[in-house]
């Protein structure tokens, strides 16, 4: 019993994609902890201006959860903050080296100041800004020794609050890449099932006479030919793109971490959204073909079809999640080309089938995206959650979730 407790208390700090689950929390508690040792950093070291030490744990970790994103940050302003040092030193030694009037020296800061702001919008961003701040800090007070110190003070101050936030994101680590593998394979899952709904639809839906339409449990009507859906399938859609919708923030992250070419990433996210918008597109029209006929050869391929995608989509999510180096499958040898008779359809059933063939190419090209690049993601995704994971599902009989 307090095995069983201890696994399910423990299970978010040792186990990514529990982890992933609660994300929102293990963030407040990272932050709250990265604010204490930050304090505690302050009065061992006692510099003056300690609260610009919190205040940069704040500006990194505050928003950002992973660590793909925590790192751009942090080495912007640790980089911010050294350019800043040197061209506020660089300012103050040509200014007592040449002995130069208060005028030329206020002219040099407000000509280095422009060629920063010039830097921080063409290429430097967050860095040139905080560049710029440092070095105003610093020098903005001519003669006032006293005020420079409180500068670079500042400054040592944001470089140690940087260090925390790095330390606390290394002791509790929320990858950006797993995060993305996790959000990907729970919305394949997600459109599997949803898919297999779609295909029950159909014959559910076979039972009802357009003269006399059953409106089951949990439906709505489309309002121009009164034709049921079921509400859980539109449910689970709104949950998908919600998904969809949330992987957004970690594909520059993603590929900080793994080196995967943003550009590919994105291909891949325009996939996963394509994908969605098939299966919305089958479900709009599988309660349209109700009460349309199909002779038994090309309901056979239908239900061949709705297996193996089904399959397919459980397959890629499966592989996402699983920590070994599985290899993403080809997604089905299916081609409506070999059967003739689907041209003598209906055009509503011709048109469910090209669908169909729409979803089946998109799940193709998805996985060979995911293939391609899966060198990087995986080793992007940590080495020890991969043997970590792979001892525990060795402990527990193997990973049969991939053996669909």
């Amino acid at each position: 019993m307090k095995s069983i407790l201890w696994q399910r208390v423990s299970a978010p700090f040792v186990e990514p994609y529990v982890r992933y689950q609660y994300a929102d929390i293990l963030h407040a508690i990272r932050l709250g902890v990265a604010v204490i040792l930050a304090l505690l950093v302050n009065v061992l070291t006692g510099f003056p201006h300690g609260e610009w030490t919190t205040i940069t744990v704040f500006i990194i970790l505050g928003l950002l959860q992973y660590q793909g994103a925590i790192y751009t940050k942090a080495k912007e302003r640790i980089l911010g903050t050294l350019l800043g040092i040197v061209a506020a030193f660089s300012i103050l030694w040509f200014s007592d080296s040449v002995n130069a009037w208060t005028w030329v020296y206020y002219a040099l800061i407000g000509l280095v100041s422009g060629f920063i702001g010039y830097l921080a919008v063409r290429k430097l961003g967050y860095t040139g800004l905080l560049t710029g701040i440092t070095m105003l800090m610093i020098v903005s007070n001519l003669g006032q020794s006293n005020m420079s110190q409180d500068g670079i003070y500042r400054a040592l101050n944001i470089l140690l609050g940087t260090g925390v936030s790095v330390a606390v994101t290394l002791i509790l680590p929320l990858k950006s890449t797993l995060m993305w593998r996790f959000l990907l394979s729970s919305n394949l899952d997600a459109c599997s099932n949803l898919y297999a709904g779609v295909g029950r639809h159909i014959d559910d839906a076979t039972e009802d006479t357009p003269d006399n339409v059953n409106i089951k449990p949990n439906s709505v009507v489309f309002p121009d030919d009164g034709v049921p859906v079921n509400q859980t399938l539109v449910n689970a859609l709104q949950q998908i793109n919600k998904r969809l919708l949330a992987v957004r923030p970690h594909i520059a992250a993603t590929a900080s971490e793994s080196g995967i070419n943003k550009t590919t990433l994105e291909t891949i996210q325009r996939t996963h959204r394509n994908i969605i918008g098939t299966i919305d597109l089958l479900l709009s029209a599988a309660p349209r073909l109700a009460n349309i006929e199909i002779d038994d050869d090309n309901h056979i391929l239908l239900i061949h079809y709705q297996s193996e995608l089904t399959q397919a989509m459980q397959h890629i999510a499966a592989v996402l999640r699983s920590p070994s180096d599985e290899v993403f499958r080809p997604i089905t040898r299916i081609a409506v080309s070999e059967y003739p008779s689907v041209k003598h359809l209906s055009f509503e059933w011709q048109g469910y089938f090209w669908l169909t063939q729409t979803l089946q190419t998109q799940l193709q090209q998805m996985s060979e995206l995911l293939q391609t690049t899966k060198p990087q993601w995986y080793a992007a995704s940590g080495l020890g959650y991969q043997r970590r994971e792979q001892r525990r599902m060795k402990e527990q009989g193997g990973e049969g979730d991939l053996h669909l």
